[in-house]
């Protein structure tokens, strides 16, 4: 056995790698687990698959064949200098963050509509004031940008609130039950004035770079709420602010963004309205999402053992 793959996954537990290694094993690979990049590098001349979520693996893998990363975003695997070889494979771990990202939508959602942050303040100075107009998820019309894994679980959980309907955008606009519609990009500036909810669940790449930037913006009602989950570079950050800066915008929930981390001098930190988290809705912290990421490499790996076609396959050119 002398087929090798390099796993450089910190988060695994011990049974998460004894399961990697007992079904690469079935396959005819052996198993090298590392803590970091640093420790793996001198250990990947003969290397032919990783696991991995650094760039910086690729070029120091001569013998590379195919790298899976455990995130859904490729940004930093696409550029061809780092191959050896251009016909290296890149795979990904999209279908793995469904779940917790769209727990975390469904909790910024109702937080922006109950006003959670302002309470907070109230009681923070120990007052008693219960009054504030609240919004309902109830009879809302919600625009998913991005249909994907992470937009349909999304519409899955948020059906159970009773919108007015759910709406899908995406490049391909195909039919899907979980949506009560599916649109092409073509139609994103009808649909914008009429969405209460504006969901963005977008890859970075050329074609979504400030996909909704000052004029698409500007098309939101007025008491509309904005979250983006997906790439930071589909917003136009300084548009944004300036918009609900105006008083546009009900309320805006941002967990990615064009420069991370965000600067501390960053305005966005004390714009009216807007839920900041840390790119935290779909990191590795849930159990689960990692025992899916282990699930959907050894699913791939089980077919590149069998020469088929990787599922989550990656074209480097296009950026998905």
């Amino acid at each position: 056995m002398n087929r090798k793959i390099a796993v450089v996954l910190p988060v695994l537990s011990s049974s998460q790698r004894d399961r990697i290694a007992r079904e690469a094993a079935s396959l005819g690979f052996s198993t090298l687990f590392f803590e970091d990049t640093a420790s793996a590098i001198p250990h990947l001349s003969d290397v032919e698959i990783i696991l991995g979520q650094d760039a910086k693996l690729i070029p120091n893998a001569p013998s590379l064949r195919w790298i899976c990363t455990p995130s859904a975003g490729v940004n930093p695997y696409v550029d061809d200098s780092l191959y050896h070889s251009p016909d290296v494979l890149l795979s990904n771990s999209s279908g793995a963050y469904g779940v917790t990202i769209s727990e975390h939508i469904v909790m910024v959602t109702l937080a922006l509509m109950r006003r959670s942050s302002e309470y907070r303040e109230i009681v923070a100075e120990r007052k008693w004031i219960r009054n504030l107009t609240i919004r309902s998820i109830r009879d809302s019309r919600i625009t998913l940008l991005g249909t994907g894994d992470i937009g349909r679980k999304a519409a899955a959980r948020l059906r159970a609130f009773d919108p007015a309907c759910i709406l899908g955008v995406s490049r391909t606009g195909k039919p899907d039950p979980l949506f009560d519609h599916n649109y092409t990009l073509d139609a994103l500036d009808s649909l914008l004035p009429k969405t209460d909810v504006l969901i963005m669940s977008l890859p970075g790449t050329p074609e979504t770079t400030h996909l909704m930037n000052a004029e698409r913006l500007a098309m939101l009602p007025r008491d509309a709420y904005l979250i983006n989950v997906g790439r930071g570079t589909a917003l136009d950050e300084n548009a944004l602010e300036a918009l609900m800066r105006a008083g546009h915008l009900a309320g805006a929930a941002l967990d990615v963004f064009e420069t991370e981390p965000l600067p501390a001098d960053s305005t966005l930190w004390t714009c009216p309205r807007v839920f900041i988290t840390p790119h935290n809705a779909g990191n590795m912290t849930l159990g689960y999402t990692v025992d899916q990421i282990v699930s959907l490499f050894l699913e791939d790996l089980t077919r590149y053992a069998n020469n088929l076609p990787l599922l989550r396959q990656v074209d480097r050119r296009r950026g998905y």
